[in-house]
């Protein structure tokens, strides 16, 4: 096929550029020197998970214990920390670090639409993201009762174990999912991102005790509706939390899709307002 047979199929030439800029954009973000303290944000958790599984040989507590705590690390800090943050220096960078290294017009110079651009930048903070976090809760999962042996391999194979890791892997997925396009489209629209990030952040983790209704106006809502423990974070403050029932997952992984492609459909109409300017 032609390149002229190709322009005239539009869809067709979008999926190869987005393709291009996917296969480009997520070299960037996986292999950046910017990335090394989401580096650290991945690796904590797994090191600490190991350690323990290389220290707790006959230690006096449960295999039941040990998934309690990973369930509070998982909630306090991948869903309200590492995936937050790791998020914000990903997706809030794939357009304001192109104008600190002054290669942004490189793209915009390019026969590329705006939108595709966007959206591929996008996908591959996604793909980055996911790689990332997702990876770190199932190595953190499977590390934190590995000392267990034969016990912890019964549990995986037929106690549940398996399907408890996938929805973990998956709930971090969609946080990735959700916070990724809130902090693109921050990146875009604001020239100091650290100002909704900081609002959205003091939101999220407010959202225990805030009333019923106004939870549901959090990413983070749904997101512990979807994890097997239940919730286990909100600490000595637990008293003054409200309670909510949780949304079914089938919902709660539906409307997490729908919002985080209504907020991405307008960062990529608001990128066609972006304008080339190494001033700052």
């Amino acid at each position: 096929m032609t390149w002229t047979q190709i322009a005239n199929q539009p869809w067709m030439l979008w999926r190869r550029q987005v393709a291009a800029i996917l296969r480009l954009e997520l070299k960037k973000t996986l292999f950046s020197k910017r990335a090394w303290w989401i580096y650290l944000l991945t690796l904590g958790p797994v090191f600490i998970t190991g350690m323990h599984s290389l220290f707790a040989r006959g230690g006096h507590h449960t295999m039941g214990e040990d998934q309690m705590i990973f369930a509070g690390i998982f909630q306090v800090y991948f869903l309200r920390l590492g995936i937050f943050f790791g998020c914000l220096g990903i997706f809030s960078n794939l357009f304001r670090a192109e104008v600190l290294e002054r290669t942004l017009h490189y793209y915009f110079m390019a026969p590329v639409r705006r939108e595709v651009l966007t959206v591929s930048k996008y996908l591959a903070g996604v793909l980055a993201a996911v790689i990332y976090f997702s990876g770190s809760v199932a190595l953190s999962f499977l590390f934190i009762s590995a000392h267990w042996g034969p016990v912890f391999q019964q549990y995986l194979a037929h106690g549940g174990g398996l399907a408890q890791l996938g929805w973990y892997a998956l709930t971090a997925a969609l946080a990735c999912v959700g916070y990724g396009s809130v902090f693109l489209l921050s990146g875009i629209v604001i020239r100091n991102p650290l100002i909704p990030a900081a609002v959205v952040f003091v939101w999220e983790n407010l959202n225990p005790f805030l009333p019923s209704l106004l939870k549901k106006f959090s990413i983070i809502f749904y997101l512990k509706s979807l994890c097997p423990a239940g919730d286990t974070a909100d600490g000595p403050l637990a008293f003054l939390a409200s309670t909510a029932e949780p949304t079914p997952a089938w919902l709660a992984i539906t409307g997490l899709l729908i919002v985080s492609a209504l907020v991405l459909a307008y960062a990529a109409a608001r990128s066609r307002q972006l304008e080339v300017s190494y001033s700052e």
